[in-house]
C-alpha cells in the first residue's frame, strides 16, 4: 500500500465515522414517532410526539461515541486502532439495531414515556410511527458498521499523528556527540606572569 493511499483511506474512514455520529444525533433530536393516548372517558384523549431519544436512547449514545471515534482514529495505531473499529463497528451496529425497530413500529411505548397527564387508569397507546429518521438512523448504522469494518481490516497500515515535534531517541549505546573544544590561544607574557604570582600563593617555586 502506498502512502497516498494509505491516507486516503484513513480520510474516508474518519469522514464515515463523523458523518455516521452526524446523522445519529439529527436523528435522535427529531421525531420518531405520533403517539395518541386514549384515556377512560369523559376525559379526551391526548397526542404526544416521540423523539428519537425517547423511543430509543442508544442512538443519541453511538452518535457522540462516533463522533470521538473519529478523532480516536487518527490518535491511535496499531491494535489500538483495531480496537476503535470494533467499538465504531459495535456501535453502527446497535444504531442500525434501533432504526430497524423505528421503522417496524416495536418501539415499545409506555405511558410513562410520552406523558405526566393525568386520568390514565386503563389508558390505551396508539403509536404511529415516522419513516424518515428512523431511516436516518438505519443508515447511519450501516455507515458505521462499514467504517468500523475498514478500520479493522486496513487500520495497521495507515499513518498516525504527525511526529514533526517528537524528540528523536538516543540509540542504545550511541554516546552524545561531543562538543567541540575551543582552540586554545597562545600563552602571553601577561599570562606567565600571572602563573607565577599564582605559584608564590600557593608556595612554589615558579622558576622550577
Amino acid at each position: 500500500m502506498t502512502a497516498s493511499s494509505a491516507r486516503r483511506e484513513l480520510t474516508v474512514a474518519v469522514l464515515a465515522c463523523a458523518a455516521a455520529g452526524g446523522l445519529a444525533l439529527t436523528s435522535s433530536s427529531s421525531p420518531w414517532a405520533d403517539v395518541t393516548i386514549t384515556r377512560e372517558a369523559p376525559l379526551p384523549p391526548t397526542a404526544e410526539v416521540l423523539t428519537g431519544g425517547q423511543a430509543a436512547p442508544l442512538v443519541g449514545a453511538c452518535g457522540l461515541l462516533l463522533l470521538a471515534a473519529a478523532l480516536a482514529v487518527i490518535a491511535v495505531r496499531g491494535a489500538g486502532r483495531v480496537v476503535v473499529g470494533l467499538v465504531v463497528a459495535l456501535a453502527g451496529g446497535v444504531l442500525a439495531w434501533s432504526g430497524l425497530r423505528g421503522l417496524t413500529g416495536r418501539l415499545g411505548v409506555d405511558v410513562a414515556d410520552v406523558t405526566s397527564s393525568v386520568g390514565l387508569g386503563g389508558a390505551q397507546v396508539s403509536t404511529d410511527a415516522a419513516v424518515t429518521w428512523p431511516l436516518l438512523a438505519l443508515l447511519a448504522g450501516l455507515l458505521g458498521v462499514l467504517a468500523g469494518a475498514l478500520v479493522v481490516v486496513r487500520g495497521r497500515r495507515w499513518p498516525g499523528m504527525s511526529r514533526r515535534y517528537e524528540r528523536t531517541p538516543v540509540a542504545a549505546g550511541a554516546a552524545p556527540a561531543a562538543t567541540p573544544a575551543r582552540r586554545a590561544r597562545p600563552e602571553s607574557p601577561e599570562d606567565r606572569h600571572q602563573a607565577a604570582w599564582k605559584a608564590l600563593d600557593r608556595g612554589d617555586d615558579p622558576t622550577v
